[in-house]
């Protein structure tokens, strides 16, 4: 409810209602334009007033069995039309309405209504796209070689330097635990970025000075909510296209900051000069998918190549 989508669906989709409703009350087109503006005089405040209620309301209205929820807010739509109604002037005096405020009540109650139908359905139909979007992301995230090569390293450091050897095998019980976590709740963005150095800190070993990281964080972002498992599939994608074909090696820089009241999130690599085998691109359509569905239209996500460099730029709120 308090996502900027579903606030602009919300303001859409009573427009169109209203849109449709004047329709029948004007023959020409500007007295359809003067109608419309007039009825969104009224709607524009009672829809806004009815989001910012249930958005303030929303742990209580949880903490409700589900029939007392559809009561409240379908009341509170009543209310909140009532209210844009009296903020507007509206009905005018040669309005043909049904007595006092019934019509802008029984109209907001069942906009109201509509609206939680909407959101339960959106909500019920969000849990399956979420499973296969965790599938996905696990098959390109947990490659076989990569489980193979940081276990090849471990061996090797067991007799040689056995602490590294554990700290190896600790970062990669981290990462797995964070794979095979079905929580299904989002992470914060500190916990992603510890994650995504744990990655680099395997792999780190395995390339030696071929790999040079760079971290540029600023702990005011870290508090962000993101989906689980964001950064590690993008840093993966740096090291297997940026890093690994190239015979010299190169450099990945992750950055985090606080821009704009959101949290940016910059992972730029260097890119070797003939190229590198092309991917299928799950892994970046794949976040920039769960992306979506943490954060709908409040996020964005970019991916492109600038020469030399291949740049992932992502914001979210915080």
């Amino acid at each position: 409810m308090c996502h900027v989508g579903v606030v602009l669906r919300a303001l859409l989709f009573v427009h169109v209602i209203a849109a449709v409703a004047v329709t029948f009350r004007s023959a020409t087109l500007q007295g359809w334009l003067l109608l419309l503006a007039t009825a969104s005089a009224g709607a524009l405040p009672a829809v806004l007033a009815w989001l910012l209620l249930t958005c303030a309301t929303k742990r209580l209205l949880a903490a409700l069995p589900v029939a007392w929820q559809w009561i409240v807010l379908t009341a509170a739509g009543a209310v909140c039309a009532m209210l844009g109604t009296w903020l507007a002037g509206l009905p005018g005096p040669d309005a043909v309405v049904l007595p006092n405020m019934v019509a802008p009540a029984l109209a907001g109650a069942s906009v109201a209504a509509a609206m939680v139908y909407w959101l339960r359905i959106r909500v019920q139909a969000l849990p399956p796209v979420q499973v296969a979007a965790r599938l996905a992301e696990l098959q390109s995230r947990i490659q076989p070689h990569f489980l193979f090569n940081t276990l090849n390293t471990a061996l090797a450091l067991v007799r040689l330097d056995p602490a590294r050897a554990e700290g190896v095998l600790e970062d990669l019980a981290e990462l797995f635990r964070g794979a095979l976590s079905e929580s299904g709740e989002p992470a914060t963005l500190g916990e992603e970025v510890e994650l995504a150095k744990r990655y680099l800190a395997i792999e780190q070993i395995r390339f030696g000075s071929r790999l040079q990281a760079q971290w540029e964080l600023d702990e005011h972002a870290a508090a962000a909510r993101v989906p689980a498992l964001l950064l590690q599939p993008l840093v993966e994608n740096a090291v297997r296209h940026g890093i690994e074909p190239c015979a010299e090696g190169g450099w990945i820089r992750v950055r985090t900051r606080v821009r704009l009241g959101r949290a940016e999130v910059l992972i730029v690599n260097s890119v070797p000069p003939e190229g590198s085998r092309p991917g299928n691109g799950m892994a970046l359509a794949n976040v920039r998918e769960r992306l979506r569905l943490t954060h709908d239209v409040a996020a964005q996500f970019e991916a492109r190549r600038e020469g030399s460099e291949f740049r992932v730029q992502i914001m979210v709120p915080l």
